[in-house]
């Protein structure tokens, strides 16, 4: 592969050190209209009354359906050298908690 098709078959990403802080989430609600994705990321402290949304992505529905194929083999990825991740029963959630609605 020649230095020029490399140039022009990548992309420069940047990363500023506020965004690579994270933010932390264990909760996710997922909505959808006909045309997009929207992913609200969540820190919901147990016992707490009210959680704030700490990021939204919106997604269209190509891009959420290989969002789901990157996210499952690299879990697949994760349990080949860590072991399986157990999925330990959560409470419900209220069908009321959060933002609903089509965009």
């Amino acid at each position: 592969m020649s230095e020029k098709t490399k140039k022009e078959g990548s992309i420069n990403i940047e990363l500023d050190p506020e965004m690579a802080q994270g933010t932390y989430s264990n909760l996710a609600i997922i909505n959808h209209s006909a045309s997009e994705f929207v992913v609200d990321f969540i820190n919901i402290m147990p016992g707490a009354p009210k959680a704030k949304v700490r990021s939204r992505i919106i997604l269209t529905p190509q891009h959420a359906k290989r969002f789901l194929k990157a996210l499952g083999e690299n879990v697949q990825r994760f349990e080949a050298a860590h072991g399986e991740v157990k999925d330990y029963e959560q409470p419900p959630i209220p069908l009321n908690f959060g933002p609903t609605g089509e965009a």
